[in-house]
């Protein structure tokens, strides 16, 4: 008796699977047997470290620009909810401009524009920097900051005037000074309820980094292409590219779910 409750127990978080999920999964248990059985893969041998190395710049772009881009969006959303207007205007102006062209064009204009500058100055090239700014990468990571700084200082803008004013004159009374009510209280509050949002900046931020390949940084689009160039074959990387953005995309969307279902119990 003990033997088949101890069955039943494990079989029950199937039985909830709806029968919908379970078709889904049927049906891609299915393509990825045709595709391990009818496609070529036999190029991975010749490639599969390159593809990490681009799989690594992919993540570490992602990260760092997310995280300076948030940096810089925390003082974009706060001057345009209490800042002077000599703040609030030019933090609006810049939100406005980098949500109204496309993110293409602003890596183009930084790597064909400021970096065509740079070589024209001796002491830059004769400088400590040189061998940075000659390089690619930078004026990627400079470009997706700023676009997620841009998207993200709205996103939070809307965020720190959504908090109550009851619970920041609540903090007043109990005496904290500006800079302990902002961390304890204004901080807190605003980011439990961008936190979807910034969820989907985050996954958007994510998917706008192929874009970096097209100023010659190798990442993870930029080893699919080199793939179709050097071998002919055509969709069998592009399928494996989808995937790991896929699995890249779930992976991000299970972290913020696990942080948001912790920062209620902190801000309470």
């Amino acid at each position: 008796m003990a033997y088949f409750t101890t069955v039943a127990a494990n079989c029950r978080p199937f039985a909830r699977l709806d029968p919908h999920r379970v078709v889904l999964i049927v049906i891609g248990l299915v393509l990825i047997t045709a595709a391990a059985v009818f496609m070529r893969w036999d190029w991975l041998a010749d490639y599969y470290m390159l593809a990490i190395a681009g799989l690594w710049r992919s993540i570490w772009i992602l990260i760092v620009t997310c995280v300076f881009g948030f940096v810089l969006a925390l003082p974009l959303g706060l001057a345009q909810v209490v800042g002077p207007s000599w703040l609030s205007l030019p933090a609006k102006a810049f939100c406005t401009v980098i949500r109204g062209t496309p993110l293409l064009l602003q890596i183009w204009l930084l790597y064909y524009g400021l970096g065509s500058l740079f070589p024209q100055y001796p002491w830059i090239r004769e400088s400590d920097i040189w061998p940075l700014v000659r390089q690619a990468w930078p004026y990627a990571v400079l470009a997706l900051t700023l676009s997620f700084a841009g998207y993200v200082g709205e996103v939070m803008r809307g965020a720190f005037a959504g908090v109550p004013s009851g619970q920041l004159e609540a903090g007043r009374a109990f005496g904290m000074n500006r800079w302990k009510l902002f961390r304890r209280v204004w901080l807190p509050q605003a980011i439990h309820k961008a936190l979807p949002t910034l969820a989907g900046e985050t996954v958007m931020q994510l998917k706008s980094t192929p874009l970096v390949a097209t100023i010659t940084v190798v990442d993870l689009y930029a080893v699919s292409a080199r793939v179709r160039q050097d071998t002919l074959v055509i969709y069998e990387p592009l399928l494996l590219l989808a995937l790991t953005y896929m699995v890249l995309t779930g992976l991000l969307v299970w972290i913020f779910s696990r942080i948001e279902a912790r920062i209620p119990v902190r801000v309470g």
